[in-house]
Formats: structure tokens, sequence, C-alpha cells
């Protein structure tokens, strides 16, 4: 018995040595420290660090830093950089570069211009000290980035031109500490320079050139692998930090890099996307974030007058120079005060570069105690307030954007519902990603995939049969959290019975395979497709998906005459809005001037609609003059129109033959509004 006593005192010994032990006391941390703080309204973000702080060496000690902890809190940091990386807007940041650049600009000098003046002449510290402290101002950490990626706004303007002025001020300071480090060593030679310039240019090559390629073959070769998937990804992230560390930066820059690589590979909504964000979200974020208490010292507090006052003046100039670089990004880019506060609380939260910066000095000898103790203080205080700034904007920012989309989204998008008709099992893996792409996530609705047998003696065999073969379908968009049901219906004809099944379930989007190229396509048209388009009213999407639907690098839409004027306008429009998004693609409209207008102001009432690039287009006699501007990695969108309708005119019927006989191999998709 006391055998067993003393071996259950020993595995309890402080600090905890069993892993096992370790783990299961971090797990229990991130279920339940968010939960008991959210009801007294406190993000869980803080509730994370303080729990750091709390089982922490300066805490109960109930944990050190061991290498456990730093694997798992590093993975955690480089996980952040990688969501902010693969999660940016590829197309608003484009179109705002010059903002997050602007902004960039004002995050680094501001901070550093209180800073150096700040540490100089009131704290009293040298000019090294002083340079290196006011660069530590600049920097910051996108710590509250889970907030808004959870809140699902980390595709708008303001988050976009935040997260792209972190990196280009992170690399700054990151840069300038190597310099300065070079400096001190006396190493900024000619030989310095050439080693960091030739390896800042591999590591772009590499990571720009070869990864999205070798992505791309990895996901088409081995497409049914969807757990490979995901281990493929996250080995390039870490040999992206590994080879940004080997080049003279920080790893959490070849995290973030690594991100924007395969940025236009992992669809927002795929089930890749799903199980990243849910691992990172669920335990990686989490574990960095706990690390992050782990390194405050609560003694700092009682350690004298000096050290608070040193920590406190730290702490005080450090949130003001962010305030003041995120007003100074509302006056210009002419932002709201929500919008400001935003950028104020993604902005404010000091961590990992903070600590670099500072503890690279510090092991130099040209920091001193005072200022590393006060800096761990700083970054407490930084992350408490730009949680609950982040959170609350955020809110704010969620609701705005709801609002603005209930404006002119109709009330149908919440209900919605799609059927997929089968014809071709291969193609159903593309077509049904499509489906998952542009359905609206706030219908409940589940996507209907249809299979219309035939009514002969063997049709229960069939139906039975047919519903198997789905399994590993369903199990796939249950993956990316997408209801999906399937209905085995018995008719004598194809195409009626995927009317009336589209008439019984009130289908309001029906998405339907290339007619098999078994015979000529007007053929193919008036024998099944025209008795589909005269028997439906709803909108039809007829797709021809000849590359997996991430390799496409344009939406090429064409519009005719008067189609603004058709009750679904704004359904389409949001559609291949929302498959822009998805594919991170830039989204290329030709219509007359009469379309463009409606189109530019229905962007400028929804903001989730992308930038638009309009081509004025009028000559239909001379259709195929648009030849010349079609790539083979486009996917063409031709809206057409039924008869009868306002928008149809002759030359629509004759379009679906002539885009199959001259763009055979580009992926295309026929719009029946």
């Amino acid at each position: 018995m006391n055998d067993f006593i003393n071996h259950l005192l020993a595995e309890f010994e402080l600090p905890l040595g069993n892993p096992v032990l370790i783990f299961s006391l971090i797990l229990f941390i991130i279920l339940l420290a968010p939960i008991l703080l959210k009801k007294i309204k406190i993000p869980g973000i803080i509730g994370l660090i303080i729990s750091g702080i709390v089982i922490g060496p300066e805490g109960f000690n109930l944990l050190e830093k061991s290498l456990f902890v730093d694997v798992f809190s590093t993975i955690g940091l480089l996980y952040i950089m990688f969501i902010a990386g693969l999660e940016l807007d590829l197309n608003e940041f484009k179109a705002n570069k010059n903002k997050s650049l602007l902004f960039g600009l004002f995050t680094f000098i501001i901070p550093f211009g209180i800073g150096y003046p700040v540490c100089y002449y009131i704290l009293g510290y040298g000019g090294n000290p002083s340079f290196l402290t006011a660069s530590m101002f600049a920097t910051h950490t996108l710590v509250t980035y889970p907030i808004v990626s959870k809140l699902g706004i980390s595709k708008n303007q303001t988050v976009a031109i935040t997260v792209g002025g972190t990196i280009l001020t992170d690399t700054a300071v990151l840069m300038i500490l190597a310099i300065i480090m070079g400096s001190h060593n006396g190493g900024l030679t000619q030989e310095f320079w050439i080693r960091l310039g030739v390896s800042l240019t591999i590591f772009s090559v590499i990571m720009f050139y070869v990864i999205p390629k070798i992505a791309k073959w990895f996901f088409r070769k081995l497409e049914s692998e969807k757990h490979s998937h995901y281990i493929f990804v996250l080995s390039v992230v870490f040999f992206a930090a590994f080879l940004a560390e080997i080049s003279g930066l920080e790893p959490i820059i070849g995290a973030f890099i690594a991100g924007l690589a395969l940025n236009r590979l992992i669809p927002h909504s795929s089930v890749l996307m799903n199980r990243i964000e849910f691992i990172g979200n669920s335990l990686f974020i989490p574990f960095f974030l706990i690390s992050v208490g782990m390194l405050v010292n609560v003694n700092v507090i009682l350690s004298g007058p000096t050290a608070l006052i040193i920590a406190g003046t730290l702490s005080v100039v450090a949130l003001a120079g962010k305030w003041f670089a995120a007003l100074f990004a509302q006056l210009v880019f002419k932002y709201n005060s929500i919008q400001r506060q935003l950028i104020f609380g993604l902005s404010s939260s000091h961590a990992a570069a903070t600590l670099a910066v500072i503890l690279v000095g510090y092991k130099a000898g040209i920091l001193d105690e005072n200022i590393l103790n006060g800096t761990i203080i700083l970054i407490l205080i930084t992350c408490i307030v730009a949680s609950f700034a982040t959170e609350q904007a955020a809110k704010k920012m969620a609701i705005l954007i709801a609002d603005e989309v209930e404006e002119v989204q109709s009330t149908v998008f919440k209900s919605e519902r799609i059927l997929i008709p089968i014809a071709n099992p291969e193609n159903m893996p593309t077509i049904l990603d499509f489906a998952v792409y542009i359905k609206d996530r706030k219908s409940n609705n589940p996507i209907i995939i249809l299979t219309v047998v035939p009514n002969n003696v063997e049709a229960r065999k069939n139906i039975a049969k047919a519903k198997k073969n789905l399994e590993n379908t369903i199990k796939d968009l249950a993956a990316s959290e997408t209801k999906a049901e399937v209905i085995a219906t018995i008719d004598y004809n194809i195409s009626s019975g995927i009317s009336r099944t589209a008439r019984e379930i009130s289908a309001d989007i029906i998405i339907l395979g290339w007619p098999q190229k078994t015979g000529f396509f007007d053929k193919l048209m008036g024998d099944k497709m025209e008795s589909i388009i005269d028997n439906t009213e709803k909108t039809l999407f007829i797709s021809d998906f000849e590359n997996p639907l991430i390799n496409h690098k344009r939406i090429f839409a064409i519009v005719p005459p008067r189609a603004e004027n058709e009750e679904s306008f704004t359904s389409w429009v949001f559609k291949l809005s929302k498959l822009a998004n998805e594919l991170s693609v830039p989204f290329h409209m030709n219509c007359n001037n009469e379309t463009k207008q409606a189109l530019v102001k229905l962007a400028k009432i929804n903001k989730t609609i992308p930038l638009i690039i309009f081509s004025e287009f009028t000559d239909w006699d001379d259709f195929f003059v648009l030849s010349k501007d079609i790539n083979s990695t486009d996917l063409i969108v031709l809206v057409s129109a039924r008869k009868g309708s306002v928008s149809y005119f002759n030359q629509l019927d004759k379009l679906p033959s002539k885009l199959e006989k001259q763009f055979p191999l580009v992926s295309k998709i026929i719009v029946y509004p």
C-alpha cells in the first residue's frame, strides 16, 4: 500500500513529468478554460493565456517549459500564421496591396517613432538598446486571428490589409534584428549581404514556383486519399518554416508564405480546409496560447518599482503606437470606427516576434533583465487588450456584413435546395465540389443527389445499388460539414424523372453534368437538356469540368444583354462570386454597359462580391472574337436564357455546341437563370 502511495505521489510531483498526465492536463484546460470564462464574457483566448500563467513555472509550477510544450507551442504559432496566409483573400489583397503597404508603414514607423524617444530619454537606455526595444514595439503577432476566422470575417478587406501589414512590419523588424546582430558581432560584411540575398531568392523560388506545382500534382494523383492531403499540407508548412529559418528569416514568415503558396489550391469550403482549421483551433493554437502565458513571470511585479515602471511604460507605448497606427489607417482609408477597432485588435497583441527580438537582444547583452521582464508583462497586457478589442469589433463587423447581405440576398438562399442528378459517376467529385463551394452556409437543407433508375423488374435492386455506390461521396461531404441526401427515383425517362423530382423537392438550383459525347450535341440537347430546361423554372448549371476546380486561374463570364432584368440576376451573380472567392481567382465579366452598371451597383451594396474586371462585349454575331482572350486554365461561364425570357435571343441556342467544338479541353458552365 505504501509503495502504491509513494508511486502516486511521485507521479504528481511538481513540475509534472509524466507526458500522459501533462497532455491530459493541457487538454482539460483547452476544454474548460474558454467555457468557464465565457460565462463572465471574457474571450477564450485570455482564458488560455491566464491558464498558462497559473500552471507555468512562475505560477503553481505544474508544468515547466519542456521540449514537449515547446514543440506544440511552436506548431501552434506556425499554424496561426499558416491559416492567416491560407484564408487571406488574394483578390482583395491584390486590389488593396497599396493599403497593406501603407498600413505596414504606419504600424512600423509610428510605434517605432514613439518608442525610441521614450526608451532613450525617459527610461535612459543607450542607442542600440533603445533602437532594438523600439523595433520590438513595431512587431505584432496575430494571436487574435482565430477570433475573426471563427466569426467568418477573415476575407474582409480590413482583415486582409492588417494581415498584409503584419507580415510586412514583422519581416522588416526581423531583418533589422539580423542586421543589428550582424553589426553587434562585426559581421555586416559583403559576404553577409550576398548570402542573405541569395538565400531569400532561392526560398522565394521554391515557395512560389516549386511547391504549388508539386501540390497540384499531389492533389491530382492522390485525389481519393483525403488524409494524405492533410499530412502533405502540414509537411509543406514546416518545411517552409525551416527554409525561412536557414534563409535568415523567422519561421513564422515561412509558415505564412506556405499559406499564400497553397491559398488557391485549398478552397475555404473544402474538406481539407475544414480539417486544417478543426485540428488547429482544437489543439495546436490553444497549446501556443497556453505557452505564451507560461512565459509571464508574476514575480516581476514584486521585484521592485523599477521593473513595474519599465513594464508599465513599455505596455502603454506598445498599445498607444498600435492605436495611433490604426487611427491613421482609419483617416487615410476612410474607414469607420468598427474597422479601426478591428485593425487595432488584430495588430496590438505582441507575442512571438516581440519575444524573438527581446530574447536575442538579451542573450547578446544589448538589453537588460528589466526590459526582458517588462516585455513579458507587455505580452500579457497586449494579448488581453487585443482579445477584447478584436472580439467586440469582429462581432459588430459580422453583424454589419450579415445585414448588408440580407438587403440584397433573397431569403431563398437561407432555405435553398440544390439538386444534383447523377449521370456519370466519374464527374461526381468535381460537380460536388462545385455544389459545396456555391452553397449558402445559412441554408440547413442538404444537397440532394438524385439517381434515376429505369422502371423494370430490377428497379428495386438498382436503387439499392445506386445508394450504396454513393456512400463514400456522402462521407466526403460530411467531412466538409455539408449535409447531403441521396434520392433514387424510378422513371421511364431520365429527364422527366429529374424534372419531376425538382418540382417535388422545390429545388432552387439544379447542377447537371455536360451531356455524354455519344452523338451530336444539338441532338442531345434536344433529347434531354431541352426537356429539363423547358420543364423546370429554377436556375440550371450545366457543367463540363475538364480540370479540377482548384486548377482554374480565372472565371471568364459572358453575359447577354438585359440579363440584369431577369428575376434571378442576383442569384447567379452571388453564386459565381462565391465560387471566385472560394477559388481566390479573378472574376472577368464580358457584358454591355447596362449590365456592367447593374453589377457595379450590386457590388457596392454587397461587399462579398469580389472585384469584377469588366470588358465590353456586344457583338453576339461574332461571338468567337472572345477566343483570343480565353486561356486553357479559364473556367468559361456562358449565361444563357430560356425562350420567352427578357434576355433571350436566337443566337443563344447555338452557343453551347459552338463552345464545345471551339474549347473541348477548357472547363465551361452554361447557366440558365
